[in-house]
């Protein structure tokens, strides 16, 4: 393990041990192990192979009212049928609406989809969340039913 020396300001200090008090951390070098992991992660840089697979979430917020994003949102959704497994869509108000869609495949065409909506014009807030995994085919019934094959998604943990 390395020593790295940072040099903060004094309110981001003070954000950090707050958040240390909050989830429980015993040391600052914990804290900011898991703050750069997360970063990574949601930076998309965590150095996972780009053509492993993965199951993700989007979310994002959208503004009804921008001229023909719903349309365009049901045909970038409709183009990538192969990568979503399902959406849900829920008003906030008149003009907002935030959309959930649940997504699997290879990680460089899941990311690329997640960039793509979230690039939109009056898409508000968005973000991708990548949870890498090792896709495994398996054949076993379930119950009392005939056996079948069907994928199991294990979860690759990270370092």
């Amino acid at each position: 393990m390395q020593r790295v020396t940072l040099s903060l300001d004094d309110d981001l200090v003070d954000e950090i041990d707050q958040f240390m008090q909050k989830r429980g951390y015993q040391s600052r070098s914990e804290a900011f192990r898991d703050i750069v992991r997360a970063g990574f992660q949601n930076l998309g840089t965590q150095g996972d192979s780009e053509d492993k697979s993965c199951v993700a979430a989007l979310v994002y917020v959208y503004d009804r009212d921008v001229r023909d994003l719903a349309k365009r949102l049901a045909e970038v959704r409709a183009s990538h049928h192969d990568l979503m497994v399902a959406t849900t869509s829920v008003d906030l108000d008149h003009e907002s609406c935030l959309e959930v869609a649940l997504l699997r495949g290879r990680t460089h065409a899941v990311r690329h989809l997640g960039d793509h909506v979230v690039k939109e014009r009056g898409v508000r807030h968005g973000r991708l969340v990548v949870v890498p995994v090792d896709v495994e085919r398996t054949s076993h019934q379930h119950g009392s039913g005939q056996a079948h094959a069907h994928d199991h998604f294990k979860v690759r943990h990270g370092s």
